[in-house]
């Protein structure tokens, strides 16, 4: 993996126009791995890994035997991936791993909360899309799509296979389509996407992370609000709209302004 650090906004959008069709994850800390939430979940608490795969499946089953109460279309259920989106959407731990298509909502989510050094990450799917492990050409990205009945079952959940799909459900929720974004699947829960993709044998050139130093927040934010990419434009709903008012207490208007704002 490729470590590049910016040190301003200008220098952040000249490096991103160098990565035309790739996607992106921001975290808040530079320093965290990048890990799922189910993995971060199993880690902390479930010492016994080889129970994850056992937890995992049946997280999945009571998940669908009783998410249909609450579903108007309760067949979104049946797909793997569906669910599992649908799950992660929800809050519940799962083995995706969220990027958008866009470096300008995933450096939103890197810096909106950041008191520290920040980090988006950059996956080259171009490159992944065509890509197998050293010695497994079957496994491509059509060998172990998700969405095809059995694959989720047989290559993801037994933990084994370093192997990474990148995508989207065939049909996406509002959200997804909100944040351009696409999908991680990774094989193994016990090891971050970079070391899997060690497997690919050119894991530099398909993985690159930047460095934002915290101090270009205050630059960077601004700018996206300008390009109008805030929680309320993110998260189309009633909550993204109320979580979109922290930004506002931070936009800085001429004096006179604010006297007629309500």
């Amino acid at each position: 993996m490729e470590e590049v650090k910016v040190g301003t906004w200008n220098e952040f959008m000249t490096l991103i126009a160098e990565l035309d069709g790739w996607a992106f994850r921001g975290q808040k800390d530079a320093g965290w791995p990048l890990l799922t939430s189910l993995s971060r979940y199993l880690s902390a608490y479930i010492p016994d890994r080889n129970s994850w795969r056992l937890r995992e499946e049946r997280a999945i089953r009571i998940f669908r035997r009783k998410a249909h109460n609450y579903l108007g279309d309760p067949s979104v259920l049946d797909n793997e991936l569906r669910c599992l989106a649908l799950m992660q959407h929800h809050g519940a731990p799962t083995r995706l791993l969220d990027f958008t298509k866009s470096p300008f909502v995933a450096v939103f989510f890197a810096l909106e909360h950041a008191t520290s050094d920040a980090a988006v990450y950059a996956l080259n799917t171009p490159r992944l899309w065509a890509a197998a492990p050293r010695g497994k050409p079957d496994m491509n990205r059509d060998g172990i799509d998700p969405r095809v009945p059995g694959n989720f079952t047989r290559l993801f959940q037994p933990n084994t296979n370093a192997i990474i799909w990148t995508g989207e459900p065939t049909e996406m929720d509002r959200r997804l389509v909100a944040q351009s974004g696409t999908l991680v699947v990774p094989g193994m829960l016990d090891k971050p996407l970079d070391e899997i993709l060690l497997d690919y044998g050119d894991s530099g050139a398909l993985l690159k992370k930047i460095l934002l130093p915290q101090a270009m927040r205050d630059e960077a934010m601004k700018a996206l609000y300008r390009m109008n990419i805030t929680n309320a434009t993110l998260f189309p709903d009633l909550d993204g709209l109320a979580r979109s008012i922290g930004m506002e207490l931070e936009m800085v208007w001429p004096v006179d302004e604010l006297r007629g704002l309500s």
